[in-house]
């Protein structure tokens, strides 16, 4: 029975790489280096919905129906997110990182894995409270256009706009949550002028350059999804659109203990992970 449940366990490792050379082979969407645990229990899931019998039928949908990959790439992007998402993480940056960012004529921030764009949005009504808004640039990427397009359009679920506001109080907001959208019965919108500075596009952690050069990095909770390899790239790529004396947000659950390139970066809050770049001397 043993020998029978690892066997299982081996085919569909097999298969889910299989499923994964097939994505990139043809529309050159990379999750080779992806947490094996999280690509698995994604395709899989994919694959019992869709009612396939074999993997063979699944990846003849891959190679022959775009709009099946469409399907298969929301699967595989991280939207797990909320606005003033980890409160104490804005808390710290209104008071830690926001009077550092005070001293620039102008400030370039790369929200890095922005997914549908809460966390985008929460920092732009962090930097109005603090009257830096007119003078920052926000770079919003993620690898999904369908995902970019969702951002874009700042429209959420009503049902949220409670645990929102309670975030936004708790992560030390000056104002009221509400002047910050408009709400029918079953969507709020953002308000437009929340958008003014942000330019929305598709970029991939995985496969392409340096984005821009930045004051400020956040990607927070996407490097988890990686392997070790990965991050260490990523990590890299981070660390090349920053000058010495920028800073680098990550996720609660990461860190840069374990980098190559951990020696590059000076902890500023270290229990909310957030690093600053050394100079170099």
């Amino acid at each position: 029975m043993k020998k029978k449940q690892e066997d299982l366990l081996e085919n569909q490792d097999i298969e889910v790489r299989l499923v994964v050379e097939s994505i990139f082979d043809k529309y050159g969407y990379d999750f080779r280096n992806y947490s094996q645990a999280h690509i698995k229990r994604r395709i899989l899931n994919r694959f019992s919905l869709s009612g396939f019998k074999n993997i063979s039928e699944m990846i003849h949908e891959i190679i022959y129906n775009p709009k099946f990959v469409d399907l298969l790439l929301m699967d595989l992007s991280i939207t797990v997110t909320e606005m003033f998402r980890d409160p104490l993480f804005y808390q710290a940056l209104r008071e830690e990182v926001i009077p550092l960012l005070k001293t620039y004529p102008f400030i370039k921030i790369w929200h890095a894995g922005c997914s549908s764009g809460e966390e985008v949005y929460s920092m732009a009504i962090l930097l109005k409270e603090e009257g830096l808004y007119n003078r920052t640039q926000i770079y919003a990427t993620d690898f999904n256009p369908f995902i970019i397009r969702q951002a874009k359009e700042g429209h959420y679920p009503v049902s949220r706009i409670k645990e929102f506001t309670l975030n936004y109080q708790k992560s030390g907001g000056k104002g009221s949550f509400s002047d910050y959208y408009t709400a029918n019965h079953d969507h709020a919108k953002l308000l437009d002028s929340l958008k003014k500075n942000i330019v929305f596009a598709t970029h991939n952690l995985v496969t392409d350059s340096v984005f821009a050069e930045v004051n400020l990095v956040i990607c927070r909770n996407v490097l988890i999804y990686f392997n070790r390899q990965l991050q260490d790239e990523v990590i890299r790529l981070f660390g090349d659109s920053l000058p010495g004396g920028g800073i680098l947000c990550l996720g609660s659950k990461e860190t840069l203990q374990f980098s190559t390139h951990y020696h590059e970066f000076n902890p500023l809050i270290g229990k909310e992970k957030i690093y600053i770049k050394k100079h170099h001397l």
